[in-house]
């Protein structure tokens, strides 16, 4: 493209754009992109979270699950004093589904797993 950018710019960010940047950030962030596609499949409760993410320490996962909640991406729902709590993605988490699967299917073309 003649102005040196590649691809469509739908904003005023320009060349260099805060937004992206910080939102490249928060999903590149160790485990974090991980955690988002456990919530999107139903993952809800500590366990099953943990369990869908082999690797991850149970330590690194509660500190994960706090920043996104202070980001907004998800609520911690704590239904009784018997029950676990949940995690439930808030509509700001969920509208990053087309992302999340985005990526996804990148990944499977053009990123294959080595064994």
């Amino acid at each position: 493209m003649a102005d040196g950018l590649i691809g469509p710019v739908d904003n005023d960010c320009g060349r260099y754009c805060p937004q992206f940047h910080q939102t490249v950030e928060l999903l590149g962030r160790r485990w974090n992109g991980v955690i988002l596609h456990a919530l999107m499949t139903h993952a809800e409760r500590f366990g099953e979270i943990h369990a869908a993410i082999p690797g991850i320490s149970d330590r690194l996962l509660t500190e994960r699950l706090r920043e996104l909640e202070r980001e907004g991406l998800l609520s911690r729902i704590c239904p009784g004093t018997s029950s676990a709590p949940r995690y439930l993605l808030t509509p700001k988490g969920r509208a990053l589904g087309p992302v999340i699967d985005a990526i996804s299917a990148w990944a499977a073309d053009w990123n294959p797993v080595a064994e």
